[in-house]
């Protein structure tokens, strides 16, 4: 396989990890690199030409392998390979944890996102592959496979990537947002159309909410997918998966205790949710993982309060203190690929809706989430900057619950036990 990797510093040295297999070959404007292997994951290419500084080049890696199947999609990630349940194959990817490097040569680090991305697949023509973005075309090369070439026109981090590959069926919708009219596409598979139809009715009514919570959809350039996986689902940027069976609650069971939680389907509204907190604004170290998913849970909340009122929201949030486990931290430890504990999820929503009480003024603290996604639109954060907003925006002083500053990013926001 050939992957095309942009160079967008003025380096000699690029450095690109590819865990487990092989890269073969590396070129720049048609002249073949040295490349140097550190270890069983770590490829050095020497450039030969100066790099320079704002212009766009491109590198070409040769690479081959089995690709890692997934152990337990998503959690333990990889290549999913199963079958559709007609015989056809059913493939998918989902890399959060692991890291990017599992499926294809890239620099595996989730603090460098490139501002755009190219992501061509070949598949047989009997199959459709669904990635990032938007669908530039499909090229049929007359053996029987053919091509789909998708083009991502915003930032995105490496683990949003995804290649999806069925005997996909596709309908579509749109939306009028707050930034104007935005696509809405669907990918299932053939014999699930029916039950998609009524089922992803949902995904309208997660934009609407979010939009008034937390601003406009980040990626109105390219579109917005929900798109059927043989696992339960993940953030993937523009690209939604969804494996939750058609069902409301978290496969039928509502995670709050409350009933509130069998209203909608979890993982339209929690994965959907991650479009703003995860792909726009997404940790620049795992040990920050809180900023993704502690927002996200309590997006749930804000989700309920915005349909069923804001009682039911708050009931809602108040049922998950159940799942708190107050074994771990929630903050992981930086440089060494670790997140914190489960408890960023429930407990992590709850300090937030903690944080609304004493803020104790509604707007004032739409404005505060509105915000982070204007300030913070497209970037990679530490969650000491989350923090800092938090403190500067609410005129509150969060001693008692935001140990860090902005300074250096040594966060252990909602460790207190």
């Amino acid at each position: 396989m050939k992957s095309i990797i942009r160079c967008c510093f003025p380096a000699r040295l690029c450095k690109l990890t590819f865990k487990h297999r092989f890269v073969s070959n590396v070129e720049q404007d048609g002249q073949a690199l040295a490349v140097t292997q550190q270890g069983r994951n770590a490829y050095f290419v020497e450039l030969k030409k100066e790099q320079s500084k704002g212009s766009q080049q491109s590198v070409t890696v040769w690479y081959s392998g089995i690709p890692r199947e997934a152990k337990n999609a998503p959690w333990d990630g990889g290549f999913s390979w199963k079958d559709d349940g007609n015989g056809q194959p059913f493939i998918a990817t989902s890399c959060q944890g692991l890291g990017a490097s599992v499926w294809w040569p890239c620099k595996d680090h989730a603090y460098d996102e490139p501002d755009s991305q190219a992501i061509s697949v070949t598949v047989p023509t009997t199959l459709t592959n669904v990635s990032n973005g938007r669908l530039r075309g499909v090229r049929d090369h007359g053996d029987g496979t053919h091509t789909f070439d998708w083009f991502v026109a915003n930032p995105i981090n490496n683990y949003g990537v995804n290649v999806n590959i069925a005997p996909y069926t596709h309908f579509a919708d749109t939306f009028q947002g707050e930034k104007g009219l935005l696509t809405l596409d669907f990918y299932v598979l053939p014999q699930n159309l029916e039950k998609a139809k009524v089922q992803f009715q949902q995904a309208k009514l997660t934009i609407r909410a979010f939009e008034h919570w937390f601003g406009p959809y980040p990626f109105y350039e390219d579109g917005y997918k929900l798109v059927e996986v043989p696992y339960l689902g993940m953030e993937h940027q523009s690209s939604v998966t969804y494996g939750n069976r058609y069902m409301n609650g978290y496969l039928g069971r509502d995670l709050s205790g409350t009933g509130w939680g069998l209203k909608w389907d979890f993982i339209i509204i929690h994965e959907s949710g991650h479009e703003w907190f995860a792909n726009n604004i997404t940790y620049r170290d795992i040990a920050d993982m809180w900023v993704h998913e502690s927002f996200t849970n309590y997006s749930e909340g804000l989700y309920t309060e915005f349909h069923f009122g804001k009682e039911a929201g708050a009931e809602y949030i108040r049922g998950t203190r159940a799942g708190i486990e107050n074994r771990q931290p929630i903050v992981g430890i930086y440089g060494v690929n670790s997140k914190g504990s489960g408890d960023m999820y429930p407990k992590g929503g709850n300090m937030l809706h903690t944080i609304r009480q004493i803020v104790d003024d509604d707007e004032k603290w739409r404005s505060i989430l509105r915000g982070l996604n204007r300030d913070f639109y497209h970037q990679t954060v530490y969650g000491s900057q989350i923090e800092a907003y938090i403190i500067r925006q609410s005129g509150k002083i969060w001693k008692r619950f935001l140990n860090s500053t902005c300074a250096i990013p040594k966060s252990r926001f909602w460790s207190i036990r």
